[in-house]
């Protein structure tokens, strides 16, 4: 089975929904950017990884921000394109929440803990697609 096979056979959505990969992480970077998320990134990760395609990255300015972030993005894909996320983790007071739809995996932080994790710094090897200050 070919990673687009697994792909396929594992992400939650309707097929008329469908959007690919790049389409999904720009709708994420934008849905991030409404609701006043600072310092977004999505990186390409296709060369790099096989776990992932792309990262979208931003800071959330409070715990409740964060918080909010996490369920606006989700909810807004469940009814505007049919995507729910295979997972999720982590809670605003971690300082790192993470939705992970296969194919684009979004981190939410606080300013400290992008700070400490310095994802864009781990993966500087990942072409940056779209920065939003």
């Amino acid at each position: 089975m070919d990673r687009a096979e697994k792909l396929h056979g594992s992400c939650i959505r309707h097929e008329e929904a469908h959007l690919e990969a790049l389409d999904l992480a720009h709708v994420i970077a934008d849905k991030l950017e409404e609701h006043q998320a600072v310092n977004i990134v999505l990186l390409e990760l296709t060369e790099l990884t096989s776990f992932t395609d792309y990262f979208v990255i931003c800071t959330a300015e409070s715990d409740r921000q964060a918080k909010s972030l996490k369920e606006f993005v989700a909810e807004e894909l469940k009814s505007e394109h049919a995507t729910l996320p295979l997972s999720t983790e982590g809670e605003p007071a971690s300082g790192w929440m993470l939705l992970d739809y296969n194919t684009v995996i979004v981190h939410i932080f606080s300013p400290q803990g992008r700070a400490f994790y310095r994802l864009e710094e781990l993966w500087n090897k990942a072409p940056v697609v779209l920065k939003i200050q």
